[in-house]
């Protein structure tokens, strides 16, 4: 690629991940779209994306491990349960037909921010439930599930992990977008970019712009996140997932 072009991608990236960061996923609403435009076709697109989205892992990590928000038993839980959807997915999207993957994933996710914006107290302030018993691995079982759409589906899942764990467990936003970034960005993407790239080919020259702006944005939007709070949050999510929404029923 040339300069000009990984300076292009190293904006795009660091915008759409400081959103992701902000909102709990959605990077791929600009990335995605972007590396298919200069050039990628789907596939490889997508295990790009997916390596570049572990970097802003890394980035909101690194910010929200400092701040306190995490509980290591419902991070491990949440691993656990969706890491096997992850692979799932990821071993069959070659599979599914892509147009209409996204039109699904279009109604779904418009559908999170609408219900976001109807319900103005939701996710404002934690309200613990369903962590024990039958419910508890109820949510589980979801959480398998948006796994293997974060495996098989080309971006905003993690959306749909923020939505679950504040609607279903009862979590502030900005605690459920620490959990989402940490735990999807990180481990959920890394383990379907691993998959992905088992399968295909990644284009690993058009990394550095892509890591760079993933890092520097999902440590940028996972402060703002810490420091403005649940209301900043929870208007990034609605935004995003809209935004979203209306993308992929477009096309």
């Amino acid at each position: 690629m040339s300069p000009l072009e990984q300076g292009l991608l190293f904006v795009i990236s660091a915008l759409a991940n400081l959103l992701s960061a902000l909102a709990g996923g959605g990077a791929g609403l600009l990335q995605l779209p972007a590396l298919i435009f200069l050039g990628l076709p789907f596939a490889i697109a997508l295990a790009t994306h997916k390596v570049a989205s572990v970097a802003l892992g890394v980035g909101a990590t690194l910010r929200f491990m400092r701040s306190g928000l995490v509980e290591r038993r419902l991070a491990l839980f949440i691993l656990s349960c969706g890491l096997p959807g992850v692979v799932l997915g990821a071993s069959i999207i070659l599979q599914v037909p892509e147009r209409a993957a996204q039109i699904a994933l279009g109604f779904l996710t418009l559908g999170l921010g609408i219900y976001s914006v109807v319900r103005p107290d939701l996710g404002t302030t934690a309200e613990e439930r369903h962590r024990s018993g039958l419910r508890y691995w109820l949510g589980g079982a979801v959480l398998f599930l948006i796994g293997a759409l974060n495996g098989s589906l080309t971006s905003g899942t993690g959306l749909f992990v923020t939505m679950w764990l504040v609607r279903w467990y009862g979590l502030e936003y900005r605690v459920a977008v620490a959990y989402t970034l940490i735990l999807v960005g990180l481990f959920w993407n890394g383990t379907g970019a691993v998959t992905l790239g088992l399968q295909g080919a990644i284009r690993w020259d058009w990394l550095p712009a892509l890591i760079l702006g993933s890092l520097i944005g999902g440590y940028a939007g996972a402060h703002l996140a810490i420091v403005r709070g649940n209301k900043l949050v929870k208007r990034a999510f609605e935004i995003v997932t809209i935004l979203l929404g209306i993308k992929l029923l477009i096309g």
